[in-house]
């Protein structure tokens, strides 16, 4: 059975999950690729971090995104959100705050899960040291829709 998530269950995907793929154009092209982040109900936003390169240049430049996030068990057991937001840049004290709450909310999500819990920051994601200090960012949310299918519990055979 198909069906639309209400705004409370998309908010529990989010919560519950740290990868996403983030969906951001760039020109006339859409790219799509997997980020770490972390959901903060607090500020209505998702937070990440990046190294200067292709995604943030074009983030910068239009500031439209969107993020997926799924949770699949099974082909016919899973749940997907899909968050529309804007890209915002922080900086200073702003930066440094966000990232402490990054931090902290993927090591909580982690441990929650029982998972291998991240010693240092930059374990969290692919960002590369050797593109100089990285830019903290957050997606503020717009707009959010999910579905789930979930197997009755009929057996067919």
């Amino acid at each position: 059975m198909l069906k639309n998530l209400e705004i409370d269950e998309c908010l529990k995907v989010l919560g519950n999950n740290h990868i996403g793929r983030l969906g951001y154009i760039f020109g006339q092209t859409p790219y799509i690729i997997p980020i770490t982040f972390c959901h903060d109900a607090d500020s209505k936003c998702l937070i990440s971090y990046s190294s200067n390169g292709h995604k943030l240049h074009a983030m910068r430049l239009y500031n439209k995104v969107t993020l997926q996030v799924d949770e699949i068990e099974s082909l016919q057991n899973w749940k997907s959100v899909l968050v529309q937001g804007r890209f915002e840049e922080l900086e200073g004290s702003d930066a440094k705050l966000y990232l402490h709450r990054f931090a902290d909310g993927v090591r909580e999500l982690l441990q929650q899960k029982k998972e291998e819990v991240p010693r240092f920051i930059k374990e969290f994601s692919n960002t590369q040291e050797n593109r100089g200090i990285p830019t903290v960012y957050r997606i503020i949310i717009n707009d959010m829709f999910g579905k789930a299918k979930k197997a009755s519990s009929d057996v067919i055979l």
